[in-house]
């Protein structure tokens, strides 16, 4: 969403790596990322990401965010600097 604002087709060249997975928010993850951005973790996209990284009961896994504000997200978050050796090939 927040790739497609800032850029158009932006969100086509994320959505085109295979390991790219984003998690759609139904009714209990809407009103939850609502509160998140009415409480100030951000806005729509960061409150989307942050409520996608915390433990949930229906994801069993362990999400690590891709982004390029690591600062953006509290203590307990995984993130990963996009900018950071090795996730271009490069180390």
């Amino acid at each position: 969403m927040q790739a497609e604002a800032d850029e158009e087709n932006a969100s086509r060249q994320a959505l085109s790596y295979s390991s790219v997975v984003v998690d759609p928010l139904d009714t209990v993850a809407s009103v939850s990322v609502g509160k998140m951005i009415r409480d100030g973790y951000g806005g729509p996209d960061t409150c989307h990401a942050l409520y996608c990284a915390l433990p949930r009961a229906e994801f069993t896994g362990m999400s690590i965010l891709l982004t390029g504000h690591e600062d953006a997200y509290p203590p307990g978050v995984v993130t990963v600097d996009i900018d950071s050796p090795g996730m271009l090939g490069f180390y």
